[in-house]
């Protein structure tokens, strides 16, 4: 009875001595588990001895506070989630990660010589689609936009801004196959590229495309590119030549909160978040046109071609019988001189972009120094080349490969560290590196069943935990799951129940996401693999995608049975609209790339996701209300 009594005593004594730590470290605004880990390190004494710390490390509850103790400083101090803490790369950890070396196989031939077929074709129809977007409005138009107006091309004015033309194009084949018409590249180029060595997005209007008039798909194109800047913290420039909507179709431009007003609201936010927006007046901007440049938060405008009005001289004349020309009426003089509207007057266009060269340079961005990002990015190629890729490129879902065998040709040195690779799979999931920067890897080598899903949502959580990008490699079923039989109903429940698990994953995770459709994207499955609706921060598609709810060839699946016509008929519809040429060409992605290129894009989204992270200053302080 003695001796208990002595160990009550001393736990007693233990936990008085407890206590007063963590009051401290709670009242001290818990820096007390810091400051005793220092002195520990340090040789000096504190309150309480290690036989204290081992018999506070026996007691899970006693265990939970002080995690979440040292949580809670943690998020005092970093209230923000970047994906590093400071604009200096520290040096990563180590890896070793085992390398695939997976060959093609002489087993797999006539897979592989159906794939490279179907690749090909693709590949040509690409390269002529893009022959043609090139080329604007045709000969006549760029005749008389660079001739008769004087004005450069949109290629050309990117030249001059740019630091180089290897850019990031969004989406070059939006607008091809509309009701309404063919609108080359949707009558604007969008994308990202470096001026001054910091990645801009730009939104370039092409005059030569009806004149600049902005249809449906302009302004979901302008939009895209508006989110792109917000989602990943991009300066934003505009190159304004716009001869305004397109009135025939106006109650697809105007009324809707997804429409032409949302390009203006995108700008307030944008400025509100400090995103830097420039604007270069290079041409007309008529009616909604005018509020882009007068919004953005320094505006350059061309002397004789810049103009800015609601409405031009024509409509002064209807409603008022005075003749005005359009420099008198809204030209860079008048708008730098008496209105104030723009910032910088310009006197030719090649002074414009150099003019926005040096406003660029002005940002509050500190970017590393080349030698220190180069030594953290390490140039080792993948063991087989990239063009291998086009015979692992599906022709349909029955001619897909191990999955691994294309995460081997786009990972640094084929090294990939895979994550549960006995369990669930259909699914495979791990962590490697591309060009340098860590990424956790999804791709589908299935169906995603109860397992698969089930894993999909613990790695995605878990990269969430560790702060490390997502990229998916989309693959999915072509049809949805049949229900047969009772059995077959509670697999289909618990498969359900995993997919939805997995899906809430995927929504809630704060790390920037890329999806890659290697192949068929349909269905449920396609939401679980990040795809446009869950918001990813880019989308791309192969040329041999398949964007539909079910693949062609399998509408029976949900058509009665006995409608032998009617099956054929959605058979025919589904092959022509799942075209990942289709898609594009309504703005559901990104942009089509060449499955040789998927490293290069790849490199350039992960260096553009983490530029922001570069912005010394992200957040604005509220100034303290003062009543008068």
């Amino acid at each position: 009875m003695l001796c208990i009594g002595f160990m009550l005593l001393y736990c007693r004594n233990n936990i008085k001595q407890m206590y007063r730590y963590i009051t401290r470290s709670v009242c001290g605004g818990g820096n007390a588990s810091f400051s005793h880990s220092l002195s520990l390190k340090a040789g000096k004494k504190t309150d309480w001895s290690p036989e204290h710390c081992s018999f506070f490390s026996c007691h899970s509850a006693s265990n939970f506070q002080i995690l979440s103790l040292r949580h809670r400083e943690h998020r005092v101090q970093s209230p923000a989630r970047p994906m590093s803490s400071g604009p200096r790369r520290r040096r990563a950890l180590p890896s070793a990660f085992s390398a695939l070396d997976l060959p093609l196989q002489p087993l797999f031939r006539h897979v592989c010589e159906a794939n490279l077929k179907n690749s090909t074709a693709c590949q040509n129809k690409y390269e002529e689609l893009m022959k043609k977007v090139r080329k604007g409005g045709g000969e006549n138009a760029i005749a008389r936009h660079t001739q008769r107006n004087k004005k450069l091309l949109v290629i050309d004015r990117l030249r001059l801004l740019l630091d180089d033309e290897d850019f990031l194009e969004l989406s070059p084949f939006a607008g091809l196959g509309l009701p309404y018409g063919d609108i080359p590249s949707a009558g604007c180029l969008t994308g990202i590229g470096r001026i001054n060595g910091l990645w801009c997005v730009f939104i370039a209007n092409d005059a030569t495309v009806k004149g600049g008039t902005a249809y449906p798909i302009t302004v979901k194109k302008q939009l895209r590119a508006q989110e792109v800047a917000i989602q990943n913290r991009l300066p934003c420039v505009y190159l304004v030549d716009s001869g305004g909507a397109f009135l025939p179709l106006q109650s697809e431009i105007f009324p809707d909160k997804n429409q032409g007003g949302r390009t203006f609201y995108n700008e307030a936010i944008m400025s509100a978040r400090k995103i830097p927006q420039v604007a270069v007046v290079c041409g007309s901007c008529t009616a909604g046109g005018a509020y882009i440049p007068t919004m953005a938060e320094e505006t350059v405008m061309v002397d004789r071609i810049g103009t800015i009005f609601l409405g031009g001289p024509p409509l002064v004349k209807a409603a008022t019988g005075e003749e005005v020309t359009p420099e008198n009426l809204g030209g860079a003089k008048l708008h730098s001189e008496v209105s104030g509207c723009v910032d910088h007057f310009a006197k030719h266009e090649k002074e414009a972009y150099e003019c926005t060269r040096n406003i660029i340079s002005t940002l509050n961005f500190e970017l590393p120094q080349e030698e220190d990002e180069q030594r953290w990015k390490a140039e080792e190629e993948p063991l087989h080349g990239c063009e291998e890729l086009l015979q692992l490129a599906p022709l349909n879902y029955n001619h897909s490969l191990d999955v691994r065998m294309v995460v081997s040709r786009l990972t640094d040195g084929s090294r990939f560290q895979e994550f549960k690779a006995c369990y669930g799979t259909n699914l495979v999931t791990g962590f490697a590196k591309i060009h340098g920067h860590q990424v956790g890897i999804v791709a589908n080598n299935g169906e995603l069943s109860n397992e698969a899903s089930l894993k999909g949502s613990h790695f995605v959580q878990l990269c969430d935990q560790r702060d490390i990008p997502l990229l998916f490699l989309q693959n999915t079923v072509p049809r949805s799951k049949q229900t047969l039989d009772v059995a077959q109903a509670e697999v289909n429940s618990n498969c359900l129940k995993a997919l939805s698990s997995m899906m809430s994953a995927v929504a809630c995770a704060s790390v920037p996401k890329i999806t890659v459709v290697i192949g068929g994207c349909h269905g449920v499955d396609s939401y679980a693999m990040c795809g446009r609706s869950f918001d990813p921060n880019f989308l791309f598609l192969w040329p041999n995608a398949r964007v539909s709810v079910i693949a062609p060839g399998h509408a029976c699946s949900l058509l009665p049975p006995g409608g032998k016509e009617e099956e054929q008929d959605a058979n025919r519809k589904l092959e022509e609209e799942s075209s990942a040429f289709f898609s594009s060409g309504r703005l559901w992605d990104d942009g089509i790339i060449l499955p040789q290129d998927t490293r290069k894009v790849l490199r350039a989204c992960l260096d553009i996701i983490r530029q922001q992270q570069y912005q010394i200053s992200t957040e604005k302080q509220r100034a303290p209300l003062l009543r008068i």
